[in-house]
């Protein structure tokens, strides 16, 4: 009588620890490194640069800073790109003259463009929240676009044949189908952001993480500039557990593949 294997079972919240641990063994060997050791400092040198960026005053006011920049640029991207996208999707002429320019614009690196942002409208946290707009407003316009593209046309003409006019079919139809498209452009709209930062605050801001990592960086101070950039990771984290959440909230509908 052949005996059933037992499948084991690990807890994600054992990956997690086992996926911390060999980053902190990886972490390690790079520090003792001859050629990695002074980029890579480990744990011992870099926790008590957060002390060091406290006592000069910086620490908190560079993450408001950057936290206000990513917040607002993305804010203003989110809220500008949903009508667009809908309006590509829905009115071909307005797609033909916009997807274009969105398309051109998104595949210049944004430091190509920052000088000019700093000439327009002068140095701190004005066209570091502009070019954030702009980075995360052709990301996810283009990705809420072609999520509306891609719904499933035999719903849209049996609604039609059903009786349903434009605003039906908007409202009952294109929307509910949509919601996951536009938590994907969310997702990748943060992350334009968070990668725009230092671009972005590299455009005369007095303070901000962006700002702070191309100061240590000029200064060679490689511990707390470790910090900051392990610290812009983790508010990444923070940021993609919380569209996670909302995800699992507005489409609990959806079938997903484990």
């Amino acid at each position: 009588m052949n005996e059933k294997k037992k499948k084991i079972v690990i807890n994600d919240r054992v990956w997690l620890l086992i996926s911390l641990c060999v980053a902190l063994l990886l972490w390690y060997l790079l520090s003792l490194g001859k050629s990695t050791g002074r980029s890579f400092p480990f744990i011992e040198k870099v926790v008590p640069s957060v002390k060091t960026m406290i006592d000069r005053g910086a620490f908190g006011k560079d993450i408001g800073s950057s936290l206000f920049c990513v917040g607002a640029g993305f804010g203003l991207g989110f809220i500008t790109a949903l009508p667009v996208a809908f309006l590509m999707a829905w009115y071909q002429p307005v797609q033909k003259i916009i997807e274009p320019w969105i398309n051109f614009i998104r595949n210049i690196p944004a430091l190509g463009y920052a000088p000019l942002l700093v000439i327009i409208f002068g140095v701190g946290q004005k066209p570091a929240i502009i070019l954030i707009w702009i980075c995360s407003f052709m990301t996810m316009s283009i990705t809420i676009y072609q999520g509306i593209k891609n719904i499933d046309v035999t719903l849209i003409k049996a609604a039609r044949v059903l009786g349903a006019n434009d605003f039906d079919i908007f409202l009952k139809i294109i929307c509910p189908a949509t919601v996951p498209f536009i938590i994907t452009a969310v997702r990748l709209g943060l992350s334009a952001a968070l990668t725009t930062l230092l671009a972005a605050e590299s455009t005369g801001a007095q303070n901000g993480i962006g700002m702070r990592i191309r100061s240590l960086a000029n200064s060679f101070d490689s511990a707390p500039m470790l910090m900051y950039i392990i610290l812009l990771g983790i508010i990444g984290l923070i940021l993609v557990k919380a569209v996670d959440i909302i995800e699992r909230k507005l489409t609990g509908w959806q079938e997903k593949i484990n």
